[in-house]
């Protein structure tokens, strides 16, 4: 089991609103529980961020170093993924 720190920070009173609007309406169970999931989507999308921007780099330099493919070969390759 992860040990948890307790920190504290201030917040604009809007955030504050939308986290008791959250934990009034029963999505949530706590305050804690809001800020907890917050944080977990926010490492999550950065996550797919630096993935994304790795991904590009590397299309990037391919390109500069003549490694390059035709649009159609690129589709293909999409609809063979992705589907439609």
């Amino acid at each position: 089991m992860q040990i948890a720190e307790k920190i504290s920070i201030p917040l604009p009173s809007e955030v504050v609103k939308i986290i008791r609007e959250k934990v009034g309406s029963g999505i949530y169970s706590s305050n804690s529980e809001v800020i907890r999931e917050a944080l977990r989507n926010w490492i999550e999308c950065n996550q797919s961020f630096t993935t994304l921007d790795t991904a590009i780099a590397r299309g990037l330099s391919d390109a500069k170093n003549g490694r390059k493919q035709d649009i159609e070969t690129v589709r293909q390759e999409l609809h063979g993924r992705f589907g439609s």
